[in-house]
C-alpha cells in the first residue's frame, strides 16, 4: 500500500522546485516509480490468489486456506507497529529495494520447492514474512511520494498511484487464475516473485533527492518505546489529523466487512453464482479507479473538508442501499459508488497527512495512523457479518450506512470541515 527524496539533479533543492510545476506525465522519476509501485501491487494480487490455491490443491481444506490468510494478516498488523520507526531511521530507497528483493527471494522459493512436491509448511513460513515486509514497503512508499512530486501535486500523484493499484488489484487475480489454470499455482507464485524483482530494478533507476538537513532529527536517538509513541503524539497534537483518526477508526469498524456482506447478499439473498460475485467485484474495482482519478479535481474545486465529508456521506448512502438492492446491476453500481468514494476519502486523508507531517516523522506518523485507524476494524467486520447472518443484510446495511452518514455529519463539527484547499 517508497524512498528517500530523489536526487535534485536539475530540480531545485526546495520542495517548490521546478519539478513540481511540470505535469506528472513529464516527470521521469515519478513515472518510473509509478511503474514500480504498480508491479508491487500486481505481485501482491498474484499472491492473494496463487497461495490459497496452492493450499487448496495440496490439502483440499478451506480451513487451512483461512488459517494462511489469518497468519499473513496478523504479521502485517504486527509489522505496522514498528514499520514507521524503521522507515524513519534508515535510507528509504535502500529499504524499498530491499523489501522487493526479499519478497522476490521468498516467493521464488515456493515454485522451486514445489518441483520436489508440495510443502504446505513453507507457505505458512513465507506468507507472514512477505506480508510483514510488504507493510514496511507500504509505509516507506507513503513517505517518499512528496519528495518525488512536491506538495502541490500530492493529491494528483496519490490518485494516479491508487488508480493503477486498484487496476492491478483486479488484473492480478485474473492473471493469476489464468497462469494457475495453465501451469499450476506454483508457476503463478513464480510470476509473483519475478514482479517484485522487476519492481526493485525500477526503483533503482529512480533518482532520489537526499532528505533535507533541517528535516532530520539531530542528537541522541530516543529509545524504541519513545520512538513508537512519537507518531501517535503528532496525531494527537494536530487537530485535523486527530479528528480524522477518530472518525476513520469508526468508519473502518463499520465498513471493513462490506465485501463479505455483498458476497453474502448476492449468494444467499439473491441466489447468484460465483461468476456474478466476480463481476460485481470487478465493477467495484472500476469504481475505485474512477474515484482515484477524480479526487485531485474534486479537492481543487471543493477543498479538503467538503471532498472528504461528501465522499464519506455518499459511502454511507451507497452502503445503506446495498441491502435493499434486488438485482445485480443495482448492487454493482452501489458497490462501485461506495468504493469510488472510499478511494477519494482515503486519497485525501493520505495526501493531507503527507503535506503536514515533517519528513523525518512521516514514517512513524503513517504507521501510527494506520494502526489506530484499523485497530477496531477486524472486530467490526466480525460483528457486521454475524449480524447479517442473524438479522439479514437489509437492516444491517441500513444501520451501518446510516452510521457512516452520521460520521460525515460529525466531521462538520470538527476541524476537518475547515481544512484547507488542495
Amino acid at each position: 500500500m517508497t524512498h528517500e527524496a530523489r536526487d535534485a539533479g536539475r530540480v531545485a533543492g526546495s520542495s517548490a522546485g521546478a519539478g513540481e510545476s511540470r505535469p506528472l506525465r513529464r516527470q521521469r522519476d515519478f513515472g518510473v516509480f509509478w511503474a514500480a509501485q504498480t508491479l508491487s501491487v500486481l505481485g501482491d494480487s498474484f499472491a492473494l490468489i496463487a497461495l490459497p490455491l496452492l493450499v487448496l490443491e495440496a490439502t483440499g481444506s478451506i480451513a487451512r486456506m483461512g488459517l494462511l490468510t489469518a497468519a499473513g494478516g496478523a504479521a502485517a498488523v504486527l509489522a505496522a507497529v514498528f514499520a514507521g520507526t524503521v522507515v524513519d531511521r534508515v535510507d528509504r530507497r535502500r529499504l524499498l529495494i530491499g523489501c522487493d528483493l526479499v519478497r522476490t527471494a521468498l516467493y521464488g522459493l515456493i515454485p522451486l520447492v514445489w518441483l520436489l512436491g508440495p510443502q504446505v509448511w513453507l507457505l505458512y513460513a513465507v506468507l507472514p514474512l512477505c506480508e510483514a515486509v510488504g507493510m514496511f514497503f507500504a509505509v516507506g512508499y507513503v513517505t517518499v511520494v512528496r519528495s518525488l512530486v512536491g506538495t502541490e501535486q500530492l493529491t494528483e500523484a496519490n490518485g494516479r498511484l491508487n488508480a493503477t493499484a486498484a487496476a492491478a488489484g483486479v488484473l492480478g487475480p485474473l492473471c493469476a487464475g489464468v497462469v494457475a489454470a495453465w501451469s499450476g499455482p506454483a508457476a503463478a507464485v513464480g510470476v509473483d516473485a519475478a514482479s517484485f524483482g522487476v519492481s526493485a530494478a525500477l526503483v533503482a533507476l529512480v533518482r532520489f533527492r537526499p532528505r533535507p538537513a533541517d528535516d532530520r532529527e539531530t542528537g541522541e536517538r530516543p529509545g524504541l518505546w519513545q520512538d513508537l509513541r512519537t507518531g501517535a503524539a503528532f496525531l494527537r497534537r494536530h487537530p485535523v489529523l486527530r479528528a480524522l483518526t477518530v472518525l476513520l477508526c469508526c468508519f473502518s469498524f463499520l465498513t471493513l466487512g462490506l465485501n463479505d456482506l455483498v458476497i453474502y447478499h448476492l449468494k444467499h439473498d439473491l441466489g447468484h453464482d460465483d461468476g456474478t460475485v466476480g463481476t460485481v467485484m470487478a465493477a467495484g474495482a472500476l469504481g475505485t479507479v474512477a474515484g482515484a482519478l477524480l479526487v485531485a479535481r474534486a479537492r481543487r474545486l471543493l477543498g479538503f473538508g467538503r471532498t472528504w465529508t461528501g465522499a464519506v456521506a455518499v459511502c454511507g448512502l451507497a452502503f445503506a442501499g446495498l441491502g435493499w438492492a434486488r438485482d445485480v446491476p443495482a448492487v454493482a453500481v452501489l458497490s462501485a459508488a461506495f468504493l469510488a468514494c472510499v478511494g477519494m476519502a482515503g486519497t485525501c486523508s493520505m495526501s493531507l497527512r503527507q503535506e503536514v507531517t515533517p519528513e523525518h516523522l512521516l514514517g512513524r506518523v503513517t504507521s501510527a495512523y494506520w494502526t489506530l485507524q484499523y485497530s477496531a476494524a477486524p472486530l467490526g467486520a466480525a460483528v457486521l457479518t454475524w449480524a447479517a447472518e442473524e438479522r439479514g443484510t437489509t437492516p444491517v446495511a441500513l444501520v451501518a450506512g446510516g452510521c457512516c452518514v452520521l460520521i460525515a455529519v460529525a466531521a462538520l463539527f470538527t476541524p476537518v470541515r475547515g481544512a484547507g484547499r488542495a
